[in-house]
Protein backbone atom coordinates (compact mmCIF):
# COMPACT_ATOMS: atom_id res chain seq x y z
CA UNK A 1 0.00 0.00 0.00
CA UNK A 2 1.06 3.23 -0.92
CA UNK A 3 1.44 5.60 2.21
CA UNK A 4 2.21 9.07 0.77
CA UNK A 5 1.88 9.72 -3.10
CA UNK A 6 3.75 13.18 -4.31
CA UNK A 7 2.84 14.52 -7.32
CA UNK A 8 5.02 17.26 -9.70
CA UNK A 9 4.43 19.80 -6.31
CA UNK A 10 6.20 23.19 -6.42
CA UNK A 11 6.11 25.43 -3.63
CA UNK A 12 7.19 29.29 -3.38
CA UNK A 13 8.25 31.26 -0.98
CA UNK A 14 7.97 35.06 -2.29
CA UNK A 15 9.85 34.98 -5.56
CA UNK A 16 12.01 31.72 -4.10
CA UNK A 17 10.85 28.56 -5.56
CA UNK A 18 12.01 26.19 -2.94
CA UNK A 19 10.50 23.13 -4.43
CA UNK A 20 10.36 22.40 -8.05
CA UNK A 21 8.46 19.52 -9.17
CA UNK A 22 9.04 17.13 -6.10
CA UNK A 23 7.49 13.69 -7.45
CA UNK A 24 7.62 11.07 -4.80
CA UNK A 25 5.80 7.79 -3.40
CA UNK A 26 5.93 5.74 -0.05
CA UNK A 27 5.24 2.09 0.53
CA UNK A 28 4.36 0.60 3.76
CA UNK A 29 6.75 0.24 6.31
CA UNK A 30 9.59 1.77 4.08
CA UNK A 31 11.93 3.81 5.47
CA UNK A 32 13.45 6.54 3.39
CA UNK A 33 16.28 8.99 4.13
CA UNK A 34 16.26 12.29 2.52
CA UNK A 35 19.98 13.83 2.53
CA UNK A 36 21.51 17.17 0.31
CA UNK A 37 22.93 20.31 1.13
CA UNK A 38 20.76 22.43 3.63
CA UNK A 39 18.39 24.69 1.24
CA UNK A 40 17.41 22.31 -0.71
CA UNK A 41 13.96 22.04 0.05
CA UNK A 42 14.03 18.44 2.22
CA UNK A 43 12.19 20.56 5.51
CA UNK A 44 9.85 22.05 3.36
CA UNK A 45 8.74 18.92 1.50
CA UNK A 46 7.99 17.07 4.80
CA UNK A 47 6.31 20.54 6.05
CA UNK A 48 4.35 20.21 2.87
CA UNK A 49 2.93 16.67 3.51
CA UNK A 50 2.17 17.36 7.27
CA UNK A 51 -0.06 20.80 6.35
CA UNK A 52 2.29 23.02 7.99
CA UNK A 53 3.14 24.48 4.25
CA UNK A 54 0.60 24.94 1.43
CA UNK A 55 2.22 23.71 -1.66
CA UNK A 56 1.41 25.87 -5.05
CA UNK A 57 1.65 23.36 -7.64
CA UNK A 58 0.99 19.29 -7.74
CA UNK A 59 -0.81 16.85 -5.68
CA UNK A 60 -0.38 15.20 -2.45
CA UNK A 61 -2.64 11.86 -1.48
CA UNK A 62 -2.29 10.23 2.40
CA UNK A 63 -2.81 6.43 2.92
CA UNK A 64 -5.19 6.96 -0.24
CA UNK A 65 -6.76 9.98 1.14
CA UNK A 66 -6.50 13.27 -1.48
CA UNK A 67 -4.96 16.36 0.68
CA UNK A 68 -4.68 18.28 -2.11
CA UNK A 69 -5.41 17.45 -6.26
CA UNK A 70 -3.87 19.22 -8.92
CA UNK A 71 -6.42 19.98 -12.16
CA UNK A 72 -4.98 19.97 -15.91
CA UNK A 73 -2.40 23.01 -15.23
CA UNK A 74 -1.22 21.37 -12.20
CA UNK A 75 -2.28 24.17 -10.08
CA UNK A 76 -3.67 22.78 -6.53
CA UNK A 77 -6.61 22.48 -4.90
CA UNK A 78 -7.35 21.59 -1.29
CA UNK A 79 -10.14 19.27 0.03
CA UNK A 80 -12.05 20.80 2.80
CA UNK A 81 -10.09 21.49 5.98
CA UNK A 82 -11.73 17.91 7.98
CA UNK A 83 -10.79 15.83 4.81
CA UNK A 84 -7.05 17.91 5.27
CA UNK A 85 -7.10 17.15 9.09
CA UNK A 86 -8.59 13.78 8.76
CA UNK A 87 -5.42 13.01 5.79
CA UNK A 88 -2.73 14.45 8.68
CA UNK A 89 -4.15 12.51 11.32
CA UNK A 90 -2.34 9.60 10.72
CA UNK A 91 1.13 11.51 10.45
CA UNK A 92 3.74 11.87 13.10
CA UNK A 93 6.43 14.74 13.03
CA UNK A 94 9.13 15.37 14.88
CA UNK A 95 11.29 18.42 14.74
CA UNK A 96 15.07 19.21 14.78
CA UNK A 97 14.50 21.56 17.81
CA UNK A 98 11.52 19.11 19.69
CA UNK A 99 8.78 21.96 20.41
CA UNK A 100 8.05 20.76 24.13
CA UNK A 101 6.24 22.54 26.23
CA UNK A 102 8.36 24.26 29.11
CA UNK A 103 5.86 24.89 31.48
CA UNK A 104 4.46 20.81 31.58
CA UNK A 105 6.00 18.11 32.42
CA UNK A 106 7.20 14.78 30.17
CA UNK A 107 4.39 13.14 31.25
CA UNK A 108 1.99 16.12 29.87
CA UNK A 109 3.74 16.59 27.26
CA UNK A 110 3.06 13.36 26.00
CA UNK A 111 -0.94 13.49 27.45
CA UNK A 112 -1.21 16.54 25.99
CA UNK A 113 -2.85 15.71 22.00
CA UNK A 114 -4.52 12.53 22.77
CA UNK A 115 -7.16 14.42 25.42
CA UNK A 116 -7.46 17.00 23.31
CA UNK A 117 -7.34 16.01 19.98
CA UNK A 118 -8.62 12.13 20.53
CA UNK A 119 -10.80 13.65 23.50
CA UNK A 120 -9.82 10.55 26.06
CA UNK A 121 -9.33 11.12 29.87
CA UNK A 122 -5.96 11.47 31.90
CA UNK A 123 -6.35 7.88 33.07
CA UNK A 124 -6.76 6.90 29.58
CA UNK A 125 -3.69 8.92 28.25
CA UNK A 126 -1.29 7.96 31.23
CA UNK A 127 -1.03 4.33 30.81
CA UNK A 128 -0.19 4.78 27.20
CA UNK A 129 2.02 7.71 28.01
CA UNK A 130 4.14 5.32 30.14
CA UNK A 131 4.36 2.74 28.16
CA UNK A 132 5.85 4.85 25.45
CA UNK A 133 8.20 6.52 27.83
CA UNK A 134 9.46 2.75 28.95
CA UNK A 135 9.90 2.07 25.06
CA UNK A 136 12.05 5.32 24.52
CA UNK A 137 14.35 4.41 28.55
CA UNK A 138 12.83 7.42 29.88
CA UNK A 139 10.08 6.27 32.56
CA UNK A 140 12.16 7.48 35.36
CA UNK A 141 12.39 10.88 33.93
CA UNK A 142 8.30 11.27 33.40
CA UNK A 143 7.92 13.74 36.25
CA UNK A 144 10.62 16.12 34.89
CA UNK A 145 10.78 19.34 32.92
CA UNK A 146 12.41 19.78 29.51
CA UNK A 147 14.90 21.99 31.13
CA UNK A 148 15.62 19.30 33.52
CA UNK A 149 16.70 16.82 30.91
CA UNK A 150 19.33 16.38 27.96
CA UNK A 151 18.75 17.56 24.65
CA UNK A 152 18.94 13.78 23.20
CA UNK A 153 16.24 12.64 25.96
CA UNK A 154 14.31 15.81 25.07
CA UNK A 155 13.80 14.28 21.16
CA UNK A 156 13.24 11.19 22.89
CA UNK A 157 9.99 12.61 24.51
CA UNK A 158 9.31 14.26 21.62
CA UNK A 159 9.32 10.90 19.51
CA UNK A 160 7.34 9.32 22.56
CA UNK A 161 4.95 12.73 21.97
CA UNK A 162 4.54 11.85 18.26
CA UNK A 163 3.76 7.97 18.77
CA UNK A 164 0.92 9.07 21.29
CA UNK A 165 -1.19 10.24 18.38
CA UNK A 166 -0.70 6.20 17.05
CA UNK A 167 0.86 7.69 13.72
CA UNK A 168 1.15 5.25 10.57
CA UNK A 169 3.72 7.47 9.15
CA UNK A 170 6.31 9.46 10.81
CA UNK A 171 8.57 12.62 9.29
CA UNK A 172 11.69 13.36 10.90
CA UNK A 173 13.48 16.72 10.31
CA UNK A 174 17.07 16.77 10.86
CA UNK A 175 16.22 14.78 14.41
CA UNK A 176 19.91 15.21 15.78
CA UNK A 177 21.12 18.25 13.95
CA UNK A 178 20.32 20.23 17.27
CA UNK A 179 22.21 17.55 19.44
CA UNK A 180 26.13 17.18 20.62
CA UNK A 181 27.70 14.15 19.18
CA UNK A 182 27.47 12.14 21.97
CA UNK A 183 23.90 12.32 22.43
CA UNK A 184 22.69 11.44 18.51
CA UNK A 185 23.49 7.79 19.40
CA UNK A 186 20.61 7.48 21.65
CA UNK A 187 18.25 9.17 19.50
CA UNK A 188 19.14 7.08 16.66
CA UNK A 189 19.03 3.82 18.34
CA UNK A 190 15.23 4.85 19.22
CA UNK A 191 14.38 5.44 15.59
CA UNK A 192 16.01 2.24 14.48
CA UNK A 193 14.01 0.50 16.83
CA UNK A 194 10.74 2.27 14.84
CA UNK A 195 12.00 1.07 11.73
CA UNK A 196 12.64 -2.70 12.85
CA UNK A 197 9.41 -2.36 13.63
CA UNK A 198 8.07 -1.78 10.51
CA UNK A 199 7.13 1.88 11.36
CA UNK A 200 6.42 3.68 7.72
CA UNK A 201 9.15 6.48 7.88
CA UNK A 202 10.67 9.69 5.68
CA UNK A 203 13.35 10.95 7.42
CA UNK A 204 15.64 13.91 6.58
CA UNK A 205 18.75 13.32 7.99
CA UNK A 206 22.79 14.88 7.99
CA UNK A 207 23.50 11.33 9.63
CA UNK A 208 24.79 9.44 6.71
CA UNK A 209 25.64 6.48 8.93
CA UNK A 210 22.28 6.43 10.23
CA UNK A 211 20.78 6.72 6.02
CA UNK A 212 23.34 3.66 4.93
CA UNK A 213 22.45 1.60 7.81
CA UNK A 214 18.49 2.07 8.33
CA UNK A 215 16.93 3.39 5.10
CA UNK A 216 15.28 1.08 2.28
CA UNK A 217 16.25 4.08 0.02
CA UNK A 218 17.91 6.81 0.01
CA UNK A 219 16.84 9.82 -1.88
CA UNK A 220 19.21 13.26 -2.82
CA UNK A 221 17.93 16.37 -2.49
CA UNK A 222 19.38 19.56 -4.40
CA UNK A 223 18.15 23.25 -5.26
CA UNK A 224 14.50 22.14 -4.81
CA UNK A 225 14.69 18.69 -6.75
CA UNK A 226 15.03 15.15 -6.23
CA UNK A 227 18.23 15.01 -7.83
CA UNK A 228 19.29 10.67 -7.51
CA UNK A 229 17.53 8.24 -5.40
CA UNK A 230 18.02 4.31 -4.91
CA UNK A 231 18.97 1.39 -2.35
CA UNK A 232 21.63 2.76 -0.56
CA UNK A 233 24.69 0.91 -1.44
CA UNK A 234 23.91 2.14 -4.81
CA UNK A 235 23.79 6.29 -3.87
CA UNK A 236 26.85 5.98 -1.07
CA UNK A 237 29.31 3.53 -3.28
CA UNK A 238 28.11 4.12 -6.63
CA UNK A 239 26.25 7.35 -7.17
CA UNK A 240 25.73 8.60 -10.84
CA UNK A 241 24.62 11.92 -10.53
CA UNK A 242 27.75 14.27 -10.19
CA UNK A 243 25.93 16.74 -7.94
CA UNK A 244 25.49 13.74 -5.18
CA UNK A 245 29.06 12.49 -5.99
CA UNK A 246 30.26 15.94 -4.93
CA UNK A 247 28.24 16.09 -2.04
CA UNK A 248 28.72 12.50 -0.69
CA UNK A 249 33.08 13.83 -0.90
CA UNK A 250 32.10 16.20 1.55
CA UNK A 251 29.98 14.26 4.10
CA UNK A 252 31.81 10.96 4.09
Amino acid sequence: MKMIEVSNVHKKFHNLEVLKGISLQVEKGEVIAVIGPSGSGKSTLLRCLNHLEIIDKGAIIIQGKVMVSADSSDKSHYKPESEVRAACRKIGMVFQNFNLFPHKTVLENIIEAPMIVDKISKEQAVPIAEELLKKVGLLDKRNNYPSQISGGQKQRVAIARALAMKPDIMLFDEPTSALDPELTGEVLNTMKELAAEHMTMLVVTHEMGFAREVADRVIFMDNGEIVEQGAPEEIFLNPVHPRTKAFLNKML
